[in-house]
């Protein structure tokens, strides 16, 4: 019994250590690193042109006939089949009737 707690004790002293290692490297590595931005220089761009294409093709392009009303429909269909899924029970068979 008293070696199991020793080797728990020693097993917990490595883990904190290794803990306290772990976050010393990543402060260190947070000041040595140069200020990087969260996105790379081609999805950044991708992004701006985007943007770009999405304010001026409605000014070049000529405006379009509207759509089939069951084409409108679409985007509330699938709303309401979310919405079915997602209050239905998530394990079925479990639920008895009582009938």
């Amino acid at each position: 019994m008293d070696h199991h707690r020793t080797r728990s004790r020693t097993l917990v002293q490595e883990k904190s250590r290794d803990y306290l290692w772990s976050l010393s490297q990543g402060n260190s590595s947070k000041k040595s690193v140069s200020s990087s931005s969260y996105f790379s220089v081609e999805s950044l761009f991708l992004m701006v042109c985007l943007a770009a294409s999405l304010l001026l093709l409605p000014l070049i392009l000529p405006p379009l006939p509207p759509p089939p009303l069951m084409l409108l429909l679409l985007p509330i269909g699938i709303f309401a089949v979310l919405l079915v899924l997602a209050f239905m029970p998530w394990n079925v068979r479990n639920f008895t009737s009582s009938l």
